[in-house]
């Protein structure tokens, strides 16, 4: 014990060959995190449009784009010179409108008057207008006799296609109007072997018969047919043709109070 205790070696450099086994120490390591930057551009508004003036806290940034928005003013000239402009499209005013309206009318108006007397036209009318037979035979024209009566449906509805024809050719074809009610004409319905009315007789300028047309048929056909008379040739297109119509048979025979009535 005297030499341990004189030993110059202190017992504090001795250490124990026994050691406690220490628990381990984990040390987390966190993942490092991706921090995503986001670049936007900057967007900067000048109210000036001098393109010579830069802005110098623009300028130190490369990324960024000047946008140049110039103001827009509006007053009441300015509006009424863009009113006033004529290239421009202009909205329809009232004026406009009734103008619009006002002429709408009138086109109706004036239709309606022209098929009122297109269908006006009757019969009795025809019958006015017409020259008499004698006198059609006698003045060295073509001549368009009309056999017809008051009752017949077909010729009231062919009435105004006859007075359209008969206005159109009046100075070159005569143009007659035989009723088959007046007794009067008992001769002429045998003549022209009237079975049924309307029948249109077409006679040269001696009076003979080149063809006739019977019952209801377009226009053109009397049309064509006063063409070839007024043109003097010796036959009409439309010789024998025969429509709707209404049959001879039936007439009402009466006495003409007028005996200078060639209807």
């Amino acid at each position: 014990m005297a030499r341990l205790s004189s030993n110059p070696i202190g017992l504090h450099r001795f250490r124990p060959c026994l050691r406690i086994p220490q628990p381990p120490q984990f040390i987390l390591n966190p993942r490092p995190r991706h921090i995503k930057i986001r670049k936007f551009q900057t967007l900067a508004c000048q109210t000036n449009p001098n393109l010579e003036e830069k802005d110098t806290s623009t300028s130190t940034t490369s990324q960024e784009i000047p946008l140049v928005v110039e103001p827009i003013t509006v007053n009441s000239q300015t509006s009424k010179a863009t009113v006033d402009n004529p290239a421009l499209p202009q909205f329809p005013s009232k004026d406009i409108n009734r103008k619009i309206a006002i002429v709408s009318t009138l086109a109706a108006l004036g239709l309606f008057l022209t098929t009122r007397l297109d269908f006006g036209v009757s019969l009795k009318d025809l019958s006015a207008i017409a020259l008499p037979y004698e006198e059609a035979l006698s003045n060295g024209k073509p001549t368009v006799v009309e056999f017809y009566a008051d009752w017949c449906e077909v010729c009231r509805e062919l009435a105004p296609d006859v007075y359209k024809v008969e206005q159109q050719y009046k100075d070159r074809v005569n143009f007659v109007m035989l009723n088959v009610d007046n007794t009067k004409w008992e001769q002429e319905l045998d003549e022209f072997g009237v079975e049924g009315i309307p029948h249109f007789a077409f006679l040269d300028k001696e009076g003979n018969e080149e063809g006739n047309v019977v019952g209801r048929l377009p226009r053109q056909y009397l049309l064509e047919n006063v063409q070839a008379l007024a043109r003097g040739e010796q036959s009409v297109p439309h010789a024998r043709v025969v429509g709707q119509y209404s049959s001879a048979e039936a007439r009402k025979v009466h006495q003409v109070v007028d005996p200078r009535s060639h209807g």
